[in-house]
C-alpha cells in the first residue's frame, strides 16, 4: 500500500470540482499543468484566472521532501516556527553526505563515522515533528520519492532543484529554498508566481542508441540553461506514452539544468505499470477515476500552439545520441559530431572515468540498459579503457538489480559500486589525483557538469549523457566514440562492434528489498528533545534575522561584482563543504569564493574598502559587517543557477550582505533572497552593470517607499567624489516586502504564530 493513500484519495476527490471552477474562469481547455496548479490553490475552488509570468498565488502542496545537506537548515529553520507537528507529509533523505571513494561498504560506514552527529540530528528531529527518515543508503531522494511518494497529479516541493524528477509520475514538482519548505510544514501557504507554460510535443518512439535522456539534452540545446526560467515544461503526444515512467523521470529531472520551475508529463499506461511494480495498485485505482483530469485536455494537445507560450517539437524516432558539455549541460552534441567538435575546441579525446547513476539516471531501466552494453564487453572480449563507477538510486534498485544479475558485468569490468547516494554528482568523490588539477575528460549520466562540480579539479571536462552511452564511450575509452558505427578492437585483435541497448523497463520478478531503509516517526515526538551542541561545528542553532529599520540603506560598499556564470555552486560550494549545511556561521566562508571577480578576473580576492588591502570574499564581508557597514553583491545573467540551495542566500545575509543587484536570476535564488530578508534586484539597463566600480558605495535613495511594481533608484557613489544614478527593478509584491520588513520570511511567520 502506498504511503499517505487518505492524502492521496483526498486530493483526487477535489479535482472534479476544482477542475470545473477553473475551466469556468479561464474559458477555455486546460494543460495538464494548469489543471494540478488550480486543483492546489490555497483558497479553494479559483475565481479568478491567473496571468501567467504575472500573478502571484497562493498553493497548498501536498507533501513536501528534503535531502540531508538542505533538511538541516530547513528543519533548523522549522524548529522556529512554534509547531508541534508538521502540516503535510514530509521526509527527510540522507543521501548527500555520503563521499565515493572505494565502494558502497566502506564509504557507507566511512559517512556514518563523519556524520554521526548530523545523521542522528536528522533522525531525532523528524521523530519530534512527525517526518519520515530515509537512513543513509537508503537512496537517492528522488529515486526514492518517485518510487514511493510522487503520484499523478499531485504537488509537491523539495529542498533540492531536482524535486522536478516526480513530474515523470505526472507530479508539479518544485525545487525550493528551506524557507518555503518551512511554510508548508508549518501549515501555510505556498507562493509562486504562476508560470508560463512550454508545451514538448514528442512523436515516433526511441530506438536504437536513443534513450530518453537525449529528449532533455537535446530540449538543453533548444532552450539553453535560462530558456526555461519561469516556465512549466509538459510533454505530450505518443511518443510520451512510449516513455517508461522512469525515463520520464530523467527528463524531468533535468529540466532544471534549462531553468524550468518543473516538468511533467500527463497520466499513462506506462505510469500505471511503474505504480503497481512499486506496490502502489492502490493509487492507480484511485487516480483511474479521475484520469481524464490527470493528463492535459485534447483539444490543447490537437493545437499547442494556442495553449502554450511555446511549443517544441521532437521526432524521437530520428533523435540521435547526445553528449553535452563540457563545463554547462546545455551544450548540445550529437554522438556523431563529438570527435570533431572536441579535436577543434581542444577537448581531451580519452576518458578517464565513465560514472553512472545520480537522481537523474539511477533506476532499474537504466542499469538494465547500461549493463547490456557491459555484459556484451565482457562476452565480446573487451576490456574497458576508462575506470567505472556506479551508483544504484535505491537501495531498492540495487537490490534487485544485483539479485537479476545486472551488476556483475559491470564488477567483471573492475567498475566501483558505490553506495546508494549522490556521490559524485553533487562534489562527493574523492578522486585520486584530483587535487593535481590535470587537464582530463570523465563522462556522466548525472544532470551538471558545471566547472569542479565532480571532482573539484577545474580541468576536469564532463560530459553529460545516457548510461548506456556512457557504458560505451568508458569502455572504448574515448569521446569521439559512436557505438552506432564505430568499431572497437578486442583481445583477440579482432574488430568487434557493440549491439543497441536493451532491458527491461521493470524486473520481470518484481522488486525487493531486505531492508529498504526507512523510518517512521514517533507516533507521538512532544517528550522528544533535540539536543545540539554550543560547540559543535557542525549544526548551529539559528539566531533570527534583524527586522528592517524601516530607512534608506545608505553607506553600502560593494564586496564583489562577478563576472560571467555565477551559479549556487560558486556562490556557495558543496564537495567538503557539504558538512557544514547546518552550521550557518562555519559555511558562510565559503562565501563566493568560486565567483570570479570582475575586477582582476580571479577568485576569492576583493579589495577591503575599510583598509585598501585585498583579501577573501568572506573574510571581508565579516570586516565590513563587523564596522557595522552593509555590503552589496553584483552579479551578471541568471546569476544564482542550479541548485536550490539557501545557503546561497543565508550566507550572504548572515555576513552582512543587503542587497544583490544583477542582470538577471535563476528563479529559486530569487525567491530565497526574498524569503532571507534580501534585496534581490535587478538593473533596469543592463548596461548599469558597467557602470559599477571597485571602489563604490551604494545609497538606496528612495529604499524608505519601497512597494510593488515601483522602481528603487540607486546612487553610486564613486571614490572619485563623482556621484550617478541608476534605476533598479523588483519583482517584490506585498507579502515579499513584508518579509524584508520583518528581517525574513520566517521572523514573519513566528510572529503570526505567536499571535
Amino acid at each position: 500500500m502506498a504511503f499517505d493513500i487518505e492524502m492521496i484519495k483526498a486530493v483526487y476527490e477535489k479535482y472534479p470540482s476544482r477542475i470545473a471552477a477553473a475551466r469556468k474562469v479561464v474559458g477555455k481547455p486546460l494543460t495538464l499543468s494548469e489543471k494540478i496548479l488550480y486543483a492546489h490553490l490555497w483558497d479553494g475552488e479559483a475565481t479568478t484566472a491567473f496571468g501567467r509570468g504575472k500573478s502571484y498565488v497562493d498553493f497548498a502542496p501536498d507533501r513536501v521532501a528534503m535531502q540531508d545537506a538542505t533538511a538541516q537548515m530547513a528543519l533548523l529553520q522549522f524548529m522556529q516556527a512554534g509547531k508541534s507537528k508538521v502540516a503535510v507529509p514530509s521526509t527527510a533523505h540522507a543521501d548527500h553526505l555520503i563521499q565515493a571513494r572505494v565502494g558502497a561498504t566502506k564509504d557507507l560506514q566511512e559517512s556514518l563515522n563523519k556524520n554521526n552527529e548530523v545523521f542522528n540530528f536528522l533522525s531525532s528531529i523528524c521523530n519530534k515533528y512527525g517526518i519520515g527518515f530515509w537512513k543513509p543508503g537508503a537512496g537517492i531522494i528522488h529515486q526514492v520519492v518517485l518510487e514511493n511518494y510522487a503520484f499523478p497529479g499531485g504537488m509537491m516541493i523539495g529542498t533540492d532543484s531536482h524535486t522536478v524528477n516526480a513530474g515523470g509520475l505526472g507530479m508539479v514538482a518544485i525545487g525550493v529554498g528551506g524557507a518555503d519548505a518551512v511554510d508548508v510544514m508549518a501549515g501555510m501557504a505556498w507562493e509562486l508566481k504562476f508560470p508560463k507554460l512550454i508545451g514538448v510535443k514528442l512523436t515516433g518512439k526511441l530506438n536504437g542508441w536513443a534513450a530518453p535522456k537525449d529528449v532533455i539534452l537535446k530540449v538543453a540545446g533548444i532552450l539553453t540553461v535560462k530558456g526555461g526560467t519561469g516556465a512549466i515544461v509538459e510533454y505530450f503526444g505518443e511518443g510520451a506514452k512510449s516513455l517508461s515512467a522512469t525515463g520520464k523521470g530523467t527528463i524531468c529531472n533535468m529540466g532544471a539544468e534549462i531553468g524550468a520551475t518543473t516538468s511533467t508529463f500527463g497520466y499513462d499506461d506506462a505510469m500505471r505499470r511503474y505504480l503497481r511494480a512499486t506496490d502502489r495498485a492502490d493509487v492507480v485505482k484511485l487516480a483511474d477515476k479521475v484520469a481524464e483530469h490527470l493528463t492535459g485536455d485534447d483539444e490543447v494537445y490537437a493545437n499547442p500552439e494556442k495553449y502554450f507560450d511555446q511549443v517544441i517539437e521532437i521526432d524521437l524516432s530520428t533523435l540521435s545520441p547526445h553528449v553535452n558539455g563540457p563545463f554547462t549541460p546545455d551544450l548540445a552534441t550529437p554522438i556523431a559530431e563529438m570527435r570533431e567538435k572536441a579535436t577543434k575546441n581542444d577537448w581531451p579525446l580519452k576518458v578517464d572515468w565513465g560514472l553512472i547513476g545520480s537522481c537523474t539516471n539511477s533506476s532499474y531501466e537504466d542499469l538494465a540498459r547500461a549493463a547490456s552494453i557491459a555484459k556484451q564487453a565482457v562476452e565480446k572480449g573487451l576490456t574497458t579503457k576508462s575506470e567505472f563507477g556506479i551508483n544504484p538510486g535505491s537501495e531498492q534498485v540495487r537490490y534487485t538489480a544485483e539479485r537479476d544479475g545486472l551488476l556483475k558485468p559491470f564488477e567483471e569490468l573492475n567498475a566501483t559500486i558505490f553506495t546508494n547516494a549522490c556521490g559524485p554528482c553533487i562534489g562527493q568523490w574523492d578522486r585520486a589525483g584530483a587535487d593535481k588539477q590535470e587537464k582530463n575528460t570523465i563522462i556522466h549520466s548525472f544532470n551538471r557538469n558545471f566547472s569542479k562540480r565532480a571532482d573539484g579539479n577545474p580541468n576536469t571536462h564532463a560530459f553529460v549523457a545516457s548510461p548506456e552511452m556512457v557504458a560505451a564511450i568508458a569502455i572504448s575509452g574515448d569521446l569521439g566514440f559512436n557505438p552506432i558505427t564505430d568499431t572497437l578492437t578486442n583481445n583477440k585483435g579482432e574488430q568487434v562492434k557493440l549491439d543497441p541497448p536493451t532491458g527491461d523497463e521493470l524486473p520481470s520478478k518484481g522488486f525487493d528489498v531486505e531492508d529498504n531503509g526507512y523510518q517512521a516517526p514517533a507516533a507521538d515526538g512532544s517528550g522528544i528533545e533535540i539536543l545540539v551542541s554550543t560547540d559543535s561545528q557542525r549544526l548551529q542553532l539559528l539566531e533570527p534575522f534583524k527586522p528592517w529599520d524601516g530607512q534608506n540603506i545608505t553607506g553600502a560598499k560593494l564586496l564583489i561584482k562577478a563576472k560571467g556564470k555565477c551559479t549556487t555552486d560558486h556562490i556557495s560550494m558543496a564537495g567538503p563543504w557539504l558538512r557544514y549545511r547546518g552550521h550557518l556561521d562555519n559555511i558562510s566562508n565559503n562565501m563566493l569564493i568560486g565567483a570570479v571577480n570582475a575586477f582582476g578576473e580571479k577568485t576569492n580576492e576583493v579589495v577591503n574598502q575599510l583598509t585598501g588591502t585585498k583579501g577573501e570574499v568572506p573574510a571581508t564581508a565579516r570586516a565590513y559587517k563587523a564596522a557595522g557597514v552593509h555590503s552589496v553583491v553584483v552579479g551578471d545573467h541568471n546569476y544564482g543557477e542550479g541548485s536550490s540551495r539557501e545557503h546561497a542566500a543565508m550566507e550572504p545575509r548572515h555576513l552582512g550582505v543587503v542587497a544583490v543587484i544583477v542582470k538577471s536570476f535563476a528563479r529559486i535564488h530569487e525567491t530565497n533572497l526574498k524569503k532571507q530578508g534580501m534585496l534581490g534586484l535587478t538593473f533596469d539597463n543592463e548596461a548599469d552593470y558597467d557602470k559599477v566600480r571597485e571602489d563604490d558605495t551604494f545609497n538606496f535613495v528612495d529604499l524608505a517607499s519601497f512597494a510593488p511594481d515601483k522602481q528603487l533608484t540607486l546612487e553610486l557613489a564613486h571614490a572619485d567624489g563623482t556621484k550617478e544614478q541608476i534605476k533598479l527593478n523588483h519583482t517584490y509584491n506585498a507579502q515579499q516586502i513584508d518579509w524584508f520588513v520583518a528581517g525574513s520570511a520566517l521572523n514573519l511567520i513566528k510572529m503570526q504564530t505567536v499571535s
